[in-house]
């Protein structure tokens, strides 16, 4: 592991007055948004703020879930209908998603999406996937139990898990080309929690809780297959890049944050430094450049961002 004795990062705080939690990055990494409206803003809308602060501007007039490069608005409606729209040239479609979230591939132009059953155990409940190109009809690819959908691995394979048999004790975490539909099991476990894929995908980190001791702990697996990797520590954790993952490990004793580094590629850990401060209830995230993360910080509820050592 490594020491955690490091020096203070230096932060800088960029919206003040506790107004703005989930601060979200914009794609080219330079500015912050967030959603904010009356009394401290004329109107409820999305606003952006500079990385390194200033002047606040409203980004989005109207309220929705924009994809992750900020081409597509989504928004649910009333019944089973969600409308897309692209924001380049205000062109629409609808899918029948019944207010689910849309989980986009990296070109944006394929997503995909689950339909749940609403009533039963939700280890029993049925979830179907569908995956849709833009414009064009949904198509279900897979049925899971107790489950969804981890993310994209690429522009055709989606990273899924859940149980394929109701009676199961143990959920998958696999790998299906949505056009050919072959699968590749990663690892079978009680649960999967915290799944996040890397910013290529090519590598997956999780937790495992409340199972066998060989199973328990906080894992690093490559999608592509082979054994996963147990983390020596545990805490909130985020993906800087394609192979190193950025932890603040769990130390209940009201000290300030330590932020530290592992590199998927060479085992290595290494401490960058603490916060002097402490993340409000996990609420912070890195840049997708990785130079930077923000956090909501439990001394005062600022947003505050710090330049990550390189």
């Amino acid at each position: 592991m490594g020491s955690a004795l490091a020096a203070t990062l230096p932060s800088k705080a960029v919206l003040s007055g506790t107004c703005c939690p989930g601060v979200v990055w914009a794609p080219d990494s330079r500015s912050l948004m967030f959603l904010d409206g009356p009394p401290v803003r004329s109107a409820t809308g999305i606003y952006s703020v500079p990385a390194d602060g200033g002047t606040v501007t409203r980004r989005f007039s109207s309220v929705a879930y924009f994809s992750p490069k900020l081409r597509w608005a989504v928004r649910p409606g009333t019944g089973e209908n969600t409308t897309l729209e692209r924001l380049s040239d205000g062109r629409k479609f609808t899918l029948p998603t019944r207010g689910a979230d849309v989980t986009w591939t990296g070109s944006e132009t394929r997503l995909a999406y689950t339909r749940s059953d609403t009533s039963g155990n939700f280890d029993r409940r049925t979830n179907r996937v569908f995956v849709s190109d833009v414009f064009a009809a949904p198509k279900q690819v897979a049925t899971l139990n107790g489950g969804g959908i981890s993310g994209w691995i690429g522009d055709s394979t989606l990273l899924l898990n859940g149980k394929l048999n109701a009676s199961a004790r143990d959920r998958d975490l696999f790998t299906m080309d949505t056009r050919t539909g072959s699968r590749r099991t990663l690892r079978s476990a009680l649960s999967f929690r915290g799944l996040s894929l890397s910013t290529d995908g090519s590598r997956v980190v999780y937790y495992i809780a409340f199972d066998s001791a060989a199973r328990n702990g906080l894992w690093i697996q490559n999608t592509a297959g082979g054994a996963a990797k147990r983390l020596d520590s545990f805490g909130s954790y985020r993906w800087r890049d394609a192979s190193r993952l950025l932890l603040i490990p769990l130390v209940p004793n009201g000290s300030p944050h330590v932020l530290r580094e592992y590199n998927a590629r060479t085992g290595a850990w290494r401490t960058l430094g603490d916060l002097g401060d402490q993340v409000r209830q996990g609420d912070w995230s890195v840049s997708p450049d990785g130079r930077k993360i923000s956090y909501l910080s439990a001394k005062d509820g600022n947003v505050r961002v710090v330049s990550l050592p390189e």
